[in-house]
């Protein structure tokens, strides 16, 4: 896909709507764990989410390329199946284990700065300009503001540094596939989102076999957050993110992770009463500061439209 991105008010409410779904998730999966193991909760996630989008795709005609994929475009579809869903997905339910949530906080919001480079040398119209630089910058900073030192605690585990990695890599891993995602030619958006989601299923479940044996099987509150988890955060949502990569291209995709932990921040401090940090007034201000600055431009050609 050559296009240059197209960012319009749908792009920005897509974007907005991924964000506040995301921040969300991390409340629904810690009541999941108490139900489920790690790797069974990702790979039960992604195949609920898998079935959902089939049964969407087949009563669409399962259409996906208009014309059929050369042997290049096949290994650049399994390669986003694997490194959109699949890998991070297990990278972070392993890694979270041995560290802080404000280190995986800040790990996540460092998607944006890895796609900035990626996306300005693999995806044409994407060029990496100092206002964008700055911009993402600031938005990160701010993310680091809001969750304050806690993202520079030690767990003491003695794998913490691996947990890291693993953090940081899953980060890579989401910056990877969508550079690659927008290079895919013309394709159905639902049938992509379908079939990315069957790729990481037939990675996850049988790693989680492998890795955590047969689960036990939980009662119905674990089958219904699970089913929820499947449907929004995962099947619904990753349909957005693929329209949203598409059109509007990966640098604007990524400032959804900036978004996150500021939704997860004011979504646990409404439902789980959780206090409010005193620097969250600050962090809002820089993050926001920091979406406008690196998309000015866009901005400026939406409200001249408007």
């Amino acid at each position: 896909m050559t296009d240059a991105p197209q960012i319009t008010w749908r792009s920005w409410l897509m974007v907005a709507t991924l964000g506040f779904t995301w921040g969300g998730t991390f409340l629904v999966t810690e009541l999941a764990l108490n139900h489920w193991p790690p790797f069974w909760l990702a790979s039960g996630r992604v195949l609920f989410g898998a079935l959902t989008m089939l049964i969407i795709w087949r009563a669409m005609g399962l259409r996906l390329f208009a014309e059929r994929p050369d042997m290049t475009t096949r290994v650049t579809l399994l390669a986003v199946g694997a490194f959109s869903t699949a890998i991070p997905f297990m990278l972070l339910a392993w890694g979270q284990q041995h560290v802080t949530a404000g280190f995986a906080g800040v790990s996540m919001a460092s998607v944006g700065l890895i796609v900035l480079p990626l996306a300005h040398f693999f995806v044409p119209g994407e060029r990496m300009t100092l206002r964008r630089v700055l911009g993402f910058v600031i938005g990160f900073v701010g993310v680091c503001v809001l969750i304050g030192g806690q993202a520079f605690d030690t767990t003491g585990s003695d794998l913490e540094w691996a947990g890291r990695m693993a953090c940081v890599g899953a980060a890579c891993c989401y910056g990877i596939s969508s550079v690659l995602m927008r290079r895919l030619p013309a394709v159905d958006p639902v049938g992509l989102s379908t079939v990315l989601l069957v790729i990481a299923a037939a990675i996850v479940v049988p790693l989680a076999m492998i890795r955590e044996g047969v689960p036990a099987l939980p009662g119905p509150e674990g089958w219904i957050i699970i089913a929820i988890l499947g449907l929004i955060p995962t099947a619904a949502a990753n349909l957005l993110r693929v329209m949203v990569i598409r059109s509007a291209g990966p640098v604007f995709m990524s400032l959804t992770n900036y978004q996150v932990p500021l939704w997860s921040v004011l979504l646990g401090a409404y439902f789980l009463a959780e206090p409010l940090p005193s620097s969250l007034l600050l962090a809002m201000v820089l993050i926001l500061s920091g979406v406008a600055i690196s998309q000015l431009g866009a901005l400026k050609r939406l409200f001249a439209r408007a």
